[in-house]
């Protein structure tokens, strides 16, 4: 935990040093931040850097499916309303892009960390957080990914003794169970838009029942929490029943939830819901997501969705028909190579907009929007895509690889 910690070994120091001219050497030759290269050389010469590096920090680690990045975000700029803050802003969330984000924040009082979920119980162990914020659980890399029961066990197994607060969203019943074995939680009525991974109880494997926005299983009583905070409208509600105006220039109801989440978090560190609330408004886009470019003559408005839970959000965030839709999908490394779960996505949503496909997949797309009896056209390129809609908004709706290759493009 945080405190006055022993300065930096001169391994660890070495380790740092090494790890940052690596990283250099890796943004020389144009191969990105040079974070991930960075954490593991510095890793590889001292194992327990990233707990060297925690020491001086209060952390808070925040862990999910969808919403991570923007929810990161959303902490790190409600924290600094009370010290100057270290975050993995741009997403490198497994422990050597972590360790690099530390390695940088010597100066800072809170470390706003996100974390792969497959990582979070290593991590929570090495760096002994403040606080840990749990948004959600559903399917995602089907070819490489632990079955989402299987997440949150070793998620529940990870925290089972942490000392840490666990901020955790009271309407996924995954994301529940997991927290259930931690000594400390905050219940989150932050909303479950999509449900296909929780319809059996955790617990036990039963049916679970939903009565509008409840939940429990009928067979072994396992049920929904009551929460002291919530996202009710266009307002937070806090534990004392006050009612705190949400201003967000990132669009959406799933970034209400994360607001609502962080403010949550925020107060864990000392931070009022309208300190924490107004700090949130300056944040415009996360990592290119949200942004709008102009490009071609036309205005793209940036999204990443790279799982069925993050393209039913995103459906609900773009304009009405006749705006233009863009869709790009891959399946490299980072986005998982299976495109099966192309399936579990209702693209009728889409119906009336005029769509074009691209991506390295745009032909498995161009399948499933087929069945799904849309009207579409597919494009080799970007460029082609974006110059068969008119002048305007066009929504540009992307997977985690292809919307880099977007943000490559426009030079975003």
């Amino acid at each position: 935990m945080a405190g006055n910690s022993e300065p930096l070994s001169p391994r660890a120091k070495l380790a740092v040093t090494a790890g940052k001219a690596a990283a250099a050497v890796s943004r020389a030759a144009g191969r990105g931040s040079g974070s991930v290269i960075g954490g593991r050389v510095a890793l590889k010469l001292d194992p327990d850097l990233l707990g060297r590096l925690a020491q001086h920090l209060d952390v808070v680690l925040v862990s999910a499916t969808n919403g991570k990045t923007t929810t990161t975000r959303l902490i790190a700029e409600a924290l600094r309303a009370s010290g100057p803050v270290v975050s993995n802003a741009l997403g490198a969330n497994m422990p050597a892009g972590i360790t690099s984000a530390l390695a940088g924040g010597s100066d800072a009082k809170y470390g706003v960390i996100e974390v792969d979920e497959k990582y979070l119980a290593g991590v929570a162990r090495d760096v002994e957080p403040k606080a840990i914020a749990l948004l959600n659980l559903s399917r995602d890399q089907l070819d490489r990914a632990a079955e989402t029961r299987m997440l949150a066990e070793k998620w529940r197994e990870g925290l089972s003794g942490s000392k840490a607060v666990v901020i955790a969203n009271a309407d996924d019943p995954l994301v529940v169970w997991a927290a259930s074995s931690s000594a400390n939680v905050v219940w989150v009525a932050a909303g479950q838009e999509w449900k296909d991974d929780a319809w059996s109880c955790p617990a036990c494997g039963g049916v679970m029942q939903r009565p509008g926005d409840d939940w429990f299983c009928g067979e072994c009583g396992f049920r929904r929490p009551a929460p002291s905070w919530a996202l009710s409208g266009d307002h937070v509600l806090d534990p004392h029943g006050s009612a705190w105006p949400i201003h967000l220039q990132l669009p959406g109801r799933a970034n209400k939830a994360n607001a609502t989440t962080s403010a949550a978090v925020a107060a864990v560190f000392g931070v009022p819901p309208q300190v924490a609330l107004e700090r949130m408004y300056q944040v415009q886009a996360v990592a290119g997501r949200y942004d709008v470019v102009s490009f071609l003559g036309r205005e793209l408005r940036l999204l990443l969705a790279k799982n069925p839970a993050g393209w039913l959000e995103t459906f609900s965030l773009i304009d009405p028909p006749p705006t233009p839709v863009i869709l790009s999908v891959n399946a490299r490394g980072a986005d998982g190579t299976d495109t099966s779960w192309l399936w579990d996505v209702d693209y009728t949503r889409l119906a009336g907009h005029p769509i074009v496909v691209i991506g390295d997949r745009r032909l498995d797309l161009a399948v499933r929007l087929e069945v799904a009896g849309l009207d579409f056209r597919v494009s080799d390129t970007l460029d082609e895509a974006v110059q068969l809609s008119p002048p305007g908004r066009i929504e540009l709706i992307a997977n985690y690889t292809a919307f880099q290759d977007v943000r490559r493009r426009v030079g975003n």
